[in-house]
């Protein structure tokens, strides 16, 4: 009877969703609800994303402060206060999973929510973990909370995870058409988790369990992070070899099968690269594996920003200078190009490097006039504008985010010397290839 009526609630739109997180998957997730007729509660503990939002002002480049507005307009709310958990047929879950000194998960803020929400939970509700973790999560720390309340999962609570797939500025593929995997507990469970996203996005993926759902969205970026440390593995030995390994990869790209391109880089950034891999390796230990391919693909990547520094050392060498008290001026700080996100960008690790050393950073990002505070970095470095003078005046440029929004005929001209990570100049005296 529950999961009857909670089912067409869902179909007749008038269940009412909450979403716990508005960050960069759970606001345009929340907001996609709100745009096919649902009414929705946005939670989060961090009050100035509430003040921003209820003041209709973007704090995500792809979402519109216009349609934040149309949002409150027909209805949505946000709130710190975990009161009004009761009031929501639908909790979906997108909290960050980072992780800890020693590359242990951290679930922390998945554990902090639950213990927010377990004593205001009610029957007839579903819950849906998006955020990413290792396989086994919703089975092994979720389901045993709601069990010791006294639920019955899949008769009159339900349970499922979804993994989270936004790739925030890809203009192509959003919340509508990126197809949602979906999973639950029992079948009822996998049932109404499927019509639940059936209603937002164009197609679902049912899986046959959550640890298949969590696994799913592990490999996906496992196969990301090992080809992308493979390449910067060849990158180096390119650059020994004197080969142009951005020439080798657009003439491998000519081959119609059996290649798919990855591109080199200063580092990995975002939320999801860099951090799952060591989820599955952290977990794998349990059955006494060692994942040594994936380790390896990570130790890589780390890698990458301190390959960038002796880039940047040996170009000041050339110009007979040291690092020391150097004029350096960073290009971009987000982890990919075109958005606002500096979630583990290797910029920051960067800059952390170069100050270390006792350089004079500037940097410069169409997206930040200043550097947030992250839970790793709190840098004092000032913003500069591109001009020639500013150009001029510095020993190095080093591009670390290639936002098409630079003006690269600008940098290559007045620069005294460039260090590129992204193979977005040509090869020339100017420019050192990172």
């Amino acid at each position: 009877m529950n999961f009857d009526s909670l089912e067409l609630k869902i179909k007749e739109k008038r269940a009412k969703i909450g979403v716990i997180g508005l960050g960069y998957v759970g606001l345009p997730l929340v907001m996609r609800f709100i745009q096919k007729g649902f009414k929705s509660i946005g939670f989060d503990i961090d009050e100035q994303k509430l003040i921003k939002l209820r003041a209709s002002n973007t704090y995500i480049k792809h979402i519109l402060s216009s349609d934040i507005k149309k949002a409150f307009d027909l209805g949505f709310e946000v709130t710190s206060n975990f009161d009004k958990i009761d009031l929501v047929d639908v909790i979906i879950i997108c909290v960050p999973t980072p992780l800890g000194m020693h590359n242990e998960p951290d679930l922390s803020y998945i554990l902090s929510t639950l213990n927010n929400i377990k004593e205001r939970l009610r029957k007839n509700q579903l819950i849906v973990l998006e955020s990413t973790t290792f396989p086994g999560t919703t089975e092994e720390e979720i389901l045993p909370i709601l069990n010791d309340l006294g639920f019955k999962i899949g008769i009159d609570l339900y349970l499922g995870y979804s993994p989270e797939r936004e790739d925030p500025g890809n203009k192509e593929f959003s919340t509508k058409n990126i197809p949602k995997v979906v999973s639950g507990i029992t079948k009822d469970c996998l049932s109404i988790v499927k019509s639940l996203y059936n209603s937002i996005i164009d197609e679902t993926v049912p899986v046959s369990s959550t640890k298949v759902a969590e696994m799913t969205k592990i490999l996906e970026n496992i196969h990301r992070a090992v080809n992308i440390g493979l390449v910067n593995e060849l990158k180096v030995i390119a650059d020994k070899m004197n080969i142009d390994i951005y020439e080798v990869i657009k003439a491998a790209s000519t081959k119609p099968f059996g290649f798919t391109p990855y591109y080199p880089g200063p580092g990995l950034g975002g939320h999801c690269i860099p951090i799952d891999p060591f989820y599955l390796s952290w977990k794998a230990k349990e059955y006494n594996i060692n994942t040594r391919f994936i380790e390896l693909a990570g130790e890589i990547n780390t890698s990458m920003p301190n390959y960038v520094l002796n880039k940047i050392i040996e170009a000041l060498n050339s110009l007979g200078k040291s690092i020391k008290f150097s004029k350096i001026i960073i290009l971009g700080l987000s982890y990919k190009k075109n958005i606002d996100d500096l979630r583990e960008s290797p910029s920051l690790r960067i800059i952390e490097l170069l100050l270390k050393y006792g350089s004079e950073v500037l940097f410069s990002d169409p997206y930040f006039d200043e550097i947030p505070i992250t839970r790793k970095f709190n840098y004092k470095v000032k913003f500069t504008d591109l001009n020639k003078k500013a150009l001029n005046s510095a020993d190095i440029i080093v591009l670390a985010t290639d936002h098409d929004s630079f003006d690269y005929e600008l940098i290559e001209k007045e620069s005294n010397l460039i260090v590129d990570s992204r193979g977005r100049f040509k090869n020339s005296k100017k420019v050192i290839r990172a």
